[in-house]
């Protein structure tokens, strides 16, 4: 049976319509969800540091408007006043995102972190001065652990919901007929299913009588256990501050290693685990993601981590800013030199290298967070990805860093429990028992940040020394020393 040419030109409409529709719908759904607009052009690296694309917004990323009004409907779930600002975010003025936050259109405007989060600091010289904001320095105001507490928990409040949302994003913008459609259903929904399934994957930090990271610190290797590897929950726990991240240059060669209990023997290796932890990493669960990472994404993160290690790596520490007595720093520098270089003097003896735990003395927690089995499944997974780096590895014993910028690296050892650095020069039953830290104002008498007072209670955390994984006891070089030799010693630490 012939069709006639009548039905023959019928049939070739139809599929042209047809074909028109699939292109345009096609077209459609790539431009409202996959659709990458540029970022800006920054002013210097240091802007794109604080404020650039690590690539986890396709992944990771939170649609920007319920990020934006979360704040206004769950205010219960965060510390204080302030919106955001209450979980000690570094917050320029006149900046729409704090510092560590990234914004960038795919599809649509997303939210997401970079490495500033934990690696942007301030100080204060009194208390209504004008924070001075430092690029690489630890951000030990920042509290993570509160913040990803409030995104899970508001993810699973029943309150979340399209009306109850998009009721508040109407107060910001008015969102056209077919976004509020796509919020409605698809954005809305999507977000709140990943933040469920988000509040499950941490549920092991929130362990009833577990120890808190408090601000500027966060539990790293269990981070990367239990999202890299997806490794069972175990009974370890390691709270850590949050490194310095400038000069890396020095910490860099043959033997030499990275993290509190020598992890990685690269600098390249923790910035892309680093960057691959905080969402850069392609989403299994979405094949477009897969498909993106596979045909452009891997190779721009590959070339932004080989920027991001050039910037790190020659950013200089910052200078102390207040006055030095240059005949005490005299006296200090030979003391230096006996009691401090084998370990923290570049090329010295111990410097970047792991110290033996029966040597240093010092609560041995984090180091036990990490594990061979979890290095090994750690460097199958990043290698599963197409990326090339020198493996994590487990040695017994903590790194004894560099002591360039110290003044700006408080509180001290690896677990933040020693506020000061006169406090680590004195004997361990000198050592306060507790104190609060997150707080911002500087003292130069002490060298380390104010951890008394009111604001300080107030905006501040209180660790307990007593608590597991928070012990303050070691490194007891120097204690032995006359007070005049230890502010000697600590002046010509200010000098670093």
């Amino acid at each position: 049976m012939s069709l006639s040419p009548r039905f023959k030109k019928l049939l070739v409409r139809c599929v042209i319509v047809v074909g028109v529709l699939a292109i345009a719908g096609g077209w459609f759904g790539w431009y409202k969800f996959f659709r990458e607009e540029p970022e800006p052009a920054w002013a210097n690296e240091t802007e794109r540091f604080k404020y650039g694309s690590i690539g986890a917004e396709a992944a990771r990323g939170l649609p920007y408007y319920i990020w934006l009004v979360l704040p206004r409907i769950f205010p219960e779930y965060i510390p204080g006043a302030g919106g955001y600002k209450a979980f000690g975010l570094v917050w320029e003025e006149g900046k729409e995102m704090p510092v560590g936050f990234t914004k960038k259109v795919i599809g649509f405007p997303r939210v997401a972190n970079n490495c500033a989060i934990c690696h942007v600091g301030t100080w204060r010289s009194k208390e209504d001065e004008t924070p001075h904001v430092i690029a690489t320095a630890p951000s030990h105001t920042t509290n993570v652990q509160g913040l990803l507490r409030f995104l899970t928990k508001s993810g699973m409040d029943p309150r979340f919901t399209a009306d109850t949302i998009l009721a508040e994003i109407d107060r910001e913008v008015k969102l056209s007929f077919i976004d509020r459609l796509i919020y409605r259903f698809a954005l809305i929904p999507l977000t709140r299913n990943a933040l469920k399934e988000q509040h499950a994957q941490l549920e092991w930090m929130n362990r009833p009588g577990w120890p808190e990271w408090g601000r500027g610190r966060d539990d790293p290797m269990n981070l990367t256990k239990y999202f890299m590897t997806n490794m069972k929950v175990d009974n370890s726990t390691g709270q850590a501050d949050f490194p310095s991240v400038w000069n890396l240059k020095i910490r860099k060669g043959d033997g030499l290693y990275l993290n509190w209990s020598c992890d990685t023997p690269a600098v390249r290796s923790v910035l892309i685990d680093s960057a691959l932890g905080l969402g850069a990493a392609p989403d299994p669960n979405l094949p477009f993601d897969e498909l993106s990472w596979s045909l452009k994404r891997r190779a721009w993160f590959v070339k932004r981590m080989e920027e991001l290690d050039t910037f790190l790596s020659e950013t200089p520490p910052p200078k102390y800013p207040f006055p030095i007595d240059a005949a005490l720093v005299a006296q200090g520098k030979p003391l230096y030199a006996q009691h401090c270089a084998a370990c923290h003097d570049v090329g010295g003896t111990y410097t970047n290298k792991p110290v033996p735990f029966a040597e240093i003395g010092t609560d041995v927690e984090r180091a036990n967070t990490w594990l061979q089995s979890a290095a090994d499944e750690a460097n199958r997974r990043v290698k599963e990805m197409g990326i090339n780096r020198p493996n994590m590895v487990k040695i017994e014993g903590y790194c004894s860093p560099p002591l360039d910028g110290i003044w700006m690296r408080a509180p001290y050892l690896h677990n933040g429990s020693v506020p000061t650095l006169r406090d680590l020069l004195a004997s361990v039953a000198e050592r306060p028992k507790s104190f609060h830290r997150g707080y911002d104002v500087y003292d130069p008498v002490n060298v380390g940040f104010v951890t008394s007072g009111f604001d300080t209670a107030r905006l501040g955390w209180k660790l307990d020394t007593t608590e597991r994984g928070n012990g303050n006891q070691g490194h007891t070089y120097g204690t032995t020393l006359s007070p005049a030799e230890k502010s000697a010693i600590i002046e010509y630490l200010k000098t670093l």
